[in-house]
Parts: C-alpha cells; sequence; structure tokens
C-alpha cells in the first residue's frame, strides 16, 4: 500500500462519500478493449494486491467483489496491514470464494503495534486461506515508524516466511538501497519467494530482485505517462514473462484514465492495468492475463 497521505491514524476518514463510488457503468469490461472480438475467451485475471478489508470498502464490498468477478477478475489476495487489519482479511478469504489473505504488519503501521499483534500475525499463518506474509517492507517517504522498527519488522516477516515456506509481500517506497541488503541476507538463509509489490523502482532495482528469485508486480501507476514515470514504464517492458503480476493495491494507485475521477480503486479496474502492461510489452491482453494469472498462482500455491 503506498499512498498514505497522512491518514494513517484515522481510517474512518478513508470512507468515501457515495458520490465519490465508482459509477459502474465506467467500470471497463475486457470485451470493450480494442480487437476484444478476435479474443478466444474472455481473459480472466487474478488481482494480486488488493486491500478489500479496508474501511474505504463498507459502504459496498459486495458490490465491489461482484463488480470484480464481472471484469474478469477471478481472484484476489488481500493482504493484511496490521493484526487487526491481518484478522479481517482471513474473515474475508473465508466468506468469498477467489478471495485469499495474506497476514503481516505493513511498514508504516509497525509503531502502532500493540504487544501481542506480532504473536497474532504469526498465529494466522496456520489459516488455510492464508497464501503468504505480508505486507511488510521498508517506507522513507513517511515517517510513521522509525526505521529501526521498520526493519526488526520486516526481518521479522522474512524469517517467518521462509520458516512456513510461504512468499511474502514486500513494499518498498524510496528505500531499494536499504531492502536489498535484507532481502539478499535471507537468500543467504534459504529459498526466498515473493514479490515486490505496487513495484515503483527502475530496471536496475528489479534486476536485482529477479536475480533473488522474487517476482514484480505492477500497479496503476505504471499506467502514468508523466515523465518520471519513465523508468518504472521502462522496467515494465523489461521483466521476464515468467516474473510479472499485476495488481490494483486497491483503494490507491487508481490506473490511467481515471486517474483524478475516482477517489478510489477497485479490483474491477484491474483490467486498465493489464491493457496499460499489454501495450507497453507488445503482447494482446488474452495473453497479458493468461501468463500474470498462471504467475500468480504458481507464486501464492493457489489452484
Amino acid at each position: 500500500m503506498n499512498d498514505k497521505t497522512g491518514r494513517i491514524n484515522s481510517l474512518s476518514s478513508l470512507i468515501p462519500h457515495p458520490s465519490s463510488l465508482p459509477d459502474s457503468s465506467l467500470i471497463p469490461h475486457p470485451s470493450s478493449f480494442p480487437h476484444s472480438a478476435f479474443l478466444s475467451h474472455p481473459p480472466s485475471f487474478l488481482d494480486s494486491h488488493a486491500h478489500l478489508d479496508l474501511e474505504d470498502f463498507d459502504p459496498d464490498r459486495p458490490a465491489v467483489i461482484a463488480r470484480a468477478r464481472q471484469s474478469g477478475v477471478a481472484a484476489v489476495i488481500c493482504p493484511g496491514i496490521s493484526a487487526g487489519s491481518s484478522g479481517a482479511a482471513v474473515e474475508l478469504a473465508e466468506a468469498e470464494p477467489g478471495v485469499y489473505a495474506a497476514v503481516g504488519i505493513q511498514p508504516n503501521y509497525c509503531a502502532q503495534a500493540a504487544p501481542g499483534d506480532w504473536e497474532r500475525v504469526a498465529a494466522l499463518v496456520e489459516h488455510p486461506r492464508v497464501v503468504a506474509i505480508g505486507e511488510t517492507g521498508l517506507d522513507r517517504h513517511w515517517d510513521y515508524t522509525s526505521f529501526a522498527v521498520q526493519q526488526d519488522f520486516f526481518d521479522r516477516h522474512l524469517r517467518l516466511a521462509q520458516a512456513r515456506n510461504l512468499p511474502v509481500i514486500i513494499h518498498c517506497r524510496e528505500a531499494e538501497a536499504d531492502v536489498l541488503p535484507m532481502l539478499r541476507e535471507a537468500a543467504q538463509r534459504g529459498r526466498l519467494s515473493g514479490v515486490l509489490h505496487a513495484f515503483s523502482g527502475d530496471r536496475t532495482f528489479a534486476g536485482e530482485c529477479l536475480a533473488l528469485g522474487l517476482c514484480i508486480s505492477f500497479a496503476g501507476a505504471v499506467t502514468y505517462t508523466n515523465k518520471k514515470f519513465g523508468p518504472l514504464r521502462d522496467a515494465a517492458r523489461a521483466i521476464p514473462e515468467d516474473r510479472l503480476l499485476i495488481e490494483t493495491d486497491s483503494p490507491y494507485l487508481v490506473p490511467h484514465p481515471l486517474r483524478g475521477r475516482h477517489q478510489r480503486n477497485e479490483p474491477a479496474l484491474l483490467v486498465l492495468t493489464a491493457q496499460c502492461l499489454a501495450e507497453l510489452r507488445g503482447v494482446g491482453l488474452e495473453q497479458l492475463a493468461a501468463q500474470t494469472t498462471a504467475n500468480a498462482r504458481r507464486v501464492f500455491s493457489l489452484r
């Protein structure tokens, strides 16, 4: 999760006004994209990172999930950002077919962790709907948690993931030089599996992560055409096809062309990011959907 915009301590303020909720008529269907008539069958997507448990979705969560399915999103990974959020993600995964949970404490929330919260997260790993550890990582953009505390919790997550043979979902914002040494240390201990989520780095950083055995996931930022996103889009072209994932990072990172029109992202909009990635990589939407879905199912051991 990338854009907290100063609202981290007041989740209730994230609940959108009804006027800001998406107009379902504006949600694209894969059949609306160019050359869709030539698709052998409608593409199926997997949103590898969507915070469906957050209060942003309280007004219309069932409708959000229904729109996702109607848009071809067959499965969603819902990662926790705190002990409470991780528990909510597990409950949602229990209730909704196609929704899976990851459990962890996001770096910006580590300072808020109460005694026993880490143990609560570790205990949730035993649940059959938990498919990954995270969201975890490091963040130098915000200052909600001291960096030493972030590093401590990141190390805990990495060790837990390796001990339980689960993939890890990694948040890295303006902290590439700090994340890499910790990943290398983990890789020296044993097998490292997982994904750099909502990737915001360049080809060099991507290459370092790929060399460690990780996958790279792109969210709505890859659809932005501002000059500063050039290195990100360049990286998106270079990722090997078997290491590429896609996500929404809902409710954040609304993709173009809805950026600025919708205050909230949701899994049904994944198709916009997928179409952009397909164009950047010079492949068809159906091919990209099939490859990224297969990759995600492999990484998270989904049948």
